[in-house]
């Protein structure tokens, strides 16, 4: 068994690299002097770090592959590589449940006996209850959801045999590097648009910045006592208030006096529906079911065990995010993209012809 050396100088396997929580964890860890061996569907494009990388194109369901890479002495790894809910249903399957075991198979097989599983909140379904415990009932919506639940199950499969899988349960992330869904808000924004919320907007709706999200990661993967961390974990801003208040203040630094607008929820869900079923809309049911909801999650365990302490609020996530966009927006105008991530913008579909009545 593995133990981990010193807090740098160790060699990390990073799955799903190339992606937006990808980078900004191979970031942290080039900075603090630790190897990385990347591993993504996609190429490694960020030039500032790509040569002090080794960075593999590799599918996670390529079991074969995965073994190989984890053969090469590594202390650490991080599973983030995900197939997102947009993606067809037996992607989703065979790349987060099949993906996720070979990844675990290749640590065990090879005596990597340290991992972090980044997992989501999407797990525990849309609760009744607030704040979430890491304790409450798993009842995932749709197969991301269910996926991430099995794959959950497999960790701890894992960590009966040995192993030290820590799990990372986080609410929606952004920061550099993030466009996905949030682009569309970014561009109406910009544009001196204001921007319809679903419903009222007055539910509680954390968010979390992505280097929270890293800082968690490397605290988890340092932590003396194996025991203490080799469980779950909730991680999400501590500052945080209602949809309407947190996303005003992109409409407010874009500087045009536009605002969050209401409008009918069941309405809006409904023609959501029906625009989904069409793919006329690039939002998902998690999308557009959740937006009306209070949705926030206890980091209690992550205070306590891990010294866990965010360091942005939604809205400095938000605005920070935001800053990245208007920076870097120009490199994806008019561009086309074949796959989704949320490296991208998201094609807005009919949403694009609906910004002009905003």
């Amino acid at each position: 068994m593995k133990t981990n050396k010193s807090k740098t100088g160790q060699k990390w396997l990073v799955t799903g690299g190339s992606g937006f929580l990808g980078i900004n964890l191979i970031r942290k860890l080039v900075a603090q002097g630790h190897q990385v061996i990347s591993l993504d569907i996609e190429p490694f494009t960020y030039t500032d770090v790509k040569e002090s990388i080794e960075h593999h194109v590799v599918d996670i369901r390529n079991k074969r592959l995965v073994n190989h890479f984890m053969s090469q002495n590594v202390d650490v790894f991080v599973h983030s590589a995900a197939a997102l809910p947009l993606y067809k249903k037996e992607d989703i399957y065979s790349t987060n449940v099949e993906g996720a075991t070979n990844v675990f198979d290749a640590a065990y097989a090879n005596g990597v006996y340290r991992g972090i599983h980044i997992s989501s909140t999407a797990v525990y379904g849309i609760p009744k209850k607030h704040p979430i415990y890491e304790d409450d009932p798993l009842v995932g919506v749709g197969p991301y959801g269910e996926t991430k639940i099995t794959a959950e199950k497999r960790v701890r499969e894992y960590r009966q045999k040995g192993m030290c899988i820590t799990t990372i349960r986080p609410k929606s992330f952004i920061g550099p590097e993030r466009l996905g869904v949030f682009a569309i808000f970014y561009q109406w924004a910009a544009e001196g648009r204001s921007f319809p919320m679903i419903g009222r907007g007055r539910n509680l709706y954390q968010l979390l910045h992505v280097y929270d999200v890293c800082d968690a990661i490397l605290l988890a993967a340092a932590h003396e006592d194996s025991n203490a961390v080799n469980t779950e974990f909730n991680i999400g801003a501590k500052e945080f208030s209602t949809m309407r208040d947190d996303y005003q203040v992109v409409l407010d630094r874009a500087g045009f006096g536009k605002k969050i607008k209401e409008s009918p929820a069941h309405l809006v869900i409904f023609a959501l529906e029906v625009l989904a079923f069409f793919k006329l809309s690039p939002l998902y049911p998690w999308v557009y079911k959740t937006a009306t909801k209070d949705s926030f999650v206890s980091i209690e365990k992550a205070e306590a065990i891990l010294n866990f302490h965010p360091k942005f609020s939604n809205k400095d996530a938000l605005l920070d995010n935001y800053q990245w966009y208007l920076d870097n927006r120009y490199q994806f105008t008019g561009r086309e993209y074949d796959k989704t991530t949320h490296r991208v913008p998201w094609n807005q579909g009919i949403l694009g012809l609906a910004r002009h009545l905003f």
